[in-house]
């Protein structure tokens, strides 16, 4: 969930921000010494195989759908799925959500997380 202020335009923020976390995780893959590696850096490789664009690696999906947050409810919605997405669950990757180190479930569960977000209180507002 995000918000442009200052005269800034949330799609442009949007994708410069894509931009550069898709850099940022492909910088880290690249330093990192495990063995996927290789079969991660293929993965990006092949999804951009049909793209006329100058790059290498195609991370994130085209576009970025902003959609009006008026209810409670729908913030609920959005948290559990941005938990949930990726779904390393799913994909057999971690047991919980809370477990997938780069989730932000792992904030909301009281876990070490280098990510720095703005908790909300879900309980309480959304019990």
């Amino acid at each position: 969930m995000s918000k442009a202020k200052n005269g800034f335009i949330l799609s442009e923020v949007m994708r410069h921000f894509k931009k550069y976390t898709s850099n940022k995780i492909i910088e880290t893959i690249m330093e990192e010494p495990k063995s996927n590696r290789k079969r991660l850096l293929y993965n990006f490789k092949k999804a951009f195989e049909h793209l006329k664009r100058n790059q290498s690696y195609k991370v994130r999906q085209d576009g970025y759908h902003a959609e009006i947050i008026e209810t409670n409810w729908f913030i609920k919605q959005k948290v559990d799925y941005i938990h949930n997405n990726p779904n390393p669950v799913k994909d057999k990757v971690v047991t919980l959500p809370e477990d997938y180190y780069f989730s932000s479930a792992r904030n909301y569960a009281g876990l070490e997380n280098d990510l720095d977000i703005v908790m909300l209180d879900l309980l309480r507002q959304f019990g």
